[in-house]
């Protein structure tokens, strides 16, 4: 069986013998030099405990005499050996730890993974959680939690260290600066795309310009009064459409956009607040005509209702009823006596005498 048939069948098991041996290369310095802190820390711990008879370091190394070709001189052959095996378990240990890790990866909450081999990335990627991989390739986590951009025009508050506003011509040919903030995420199924043609810069290098871009198309349909007051949201509205044509194919999805803030000429905002107090008050004395003529209305429509109550009553009065009423209202008034009368003569009637 060839080198070739043996990669076919046993791909894990290659890439890993070929990871260790590519570690024990690129580490050798480093295993070197963790010998030697290894025999500094032992022979010290030895020399206080008592354990050696005057045991330094450095008369160890005096004993290698590299030029004279003698043999070097040993105290204690079987404590060497001891000691030998001791370094040589604790340096196989740290090799363990080193390149054991390299057969999976644990991928945090609100990540992906995006996979390469020897610099080709792979489009599948790692959701959050733990892997196992080959030990050869490399996992490069990318966040796809939501994220925000900012352009303002105050000086710290957006992704620049200056003031980053973006200025737009309206309709009519008025500059006006904007604040605006949008809010997106990372699709994770198109990470590894993002990761190959673009990077981690991606908001640089993709949403900077199709803001800009996106927001002088938009601005330039609105009048400064409209974007100033009434036709806000939807211009908002337009630039969530437009943005969203033109991050989703780049594998960015739109979340919202807030538009904070718009700063129109000085002159100009000072004109369009007295225009809009000017409608704001004729707005007010249209309301208060509504409410004369409704209260007009009203007190028409009671004046009809007391005469036609007052008609209805003359008809109806008689003076038996008339009577009637003064004697009804005469009977809860205290002191009150009442005396039959003749109705023809009026002069009372005593009954029983």
């Amino acid at each position: 069986m060839d080198f070739k048939q043996l990669i076919r069948q046993y791909p894990l098991a290659v890439g890993g013998f070929g990871s260790i041996i590519l570690g024990l290369i690129v580490n050798s310095t480093f295993l070197i030099f963790l010998g030697f802190i290894v025999l500094y820390i032992f022979f010290s711990q030895a020399k206080k405990k008592g354990t050696t008879n005057n045991f330094d370091i450095k008369k160890i190394f005096s004993k290698f005499n590299f030029n004279s070709g003698k043999p070097m001189e040993t105290i204690n052959p079987k404590r060497g050996r001891r000691i030998g095996f001791w370094i040589v378990l604790l340096v196989l240990f740290f090799v363990f730890l080193s390149f054991v890790s390299a057969f999976w990866v644990v991928v945090e909450a609100g990540e992906t993974g995006v996979r390469s081999f020897f610099g080709k990335v792979q489009d599948n990627e790692f959701h959050s959680g733990f892997h196992l991989k080959n030990p050869l390739e490399k996992v490069t986590k990318m966040s796809i939690r939501t994220q925000d951009y900012t352009m303002s025009v105050a000086q710290g508050e957006g992704e620049r260290e200056g003031a980053d506003a973006i200025t737009a011509l309206t309709k009519e040919g008025l500059s006006v600066d904007l604040d605006i903030t949008i809010l997106y995420h990372l699709m994770e199924e198109k990470a590894s795309d993002v990761y190959r043609d673009v990077g981690f810069m991606y908001d640089e290098t993709i949403i900077r310009p199709a803001i800009r871009a996106v927001i002088r198309e938009v601005i330039a349909q609105y009048d400064a009064k409209d974007i100033y007051s009434e036709k806000r949201q939807e211009a908002v509205q337009q630039i969530i459409t437009e943005l969203t044509k033109k991050l989703e194919p780049r594998g960015i999805e739109l979340e919202d956009v807030l538009l904070r803030h718009v700063q129109l000429p000085a002159d100009l905002a000072g004109s369009i607040q007295q225009k809009l107090q000017a409608e704001q008050e004729a707005q007010r004395y249209d309301f208060i005509l509504q409410t004369e003529q409704k209260e007009a209305e009203r007190k028409r429509i009671e004046a009809e209702g007391q005469r036609d109550a007052q008609q209805i009553i003359n008809q109806s009065l008689t003076p038996n009823y008339l009577n009637y009423l003064y004697i009804q209202n005469l009977e809860n008034r205290a002191g009150t006596i009442y005396v039959p009368t003749n109705p023809s003569t009026g002069v009372p009637l005593f009954r029983g005498l």
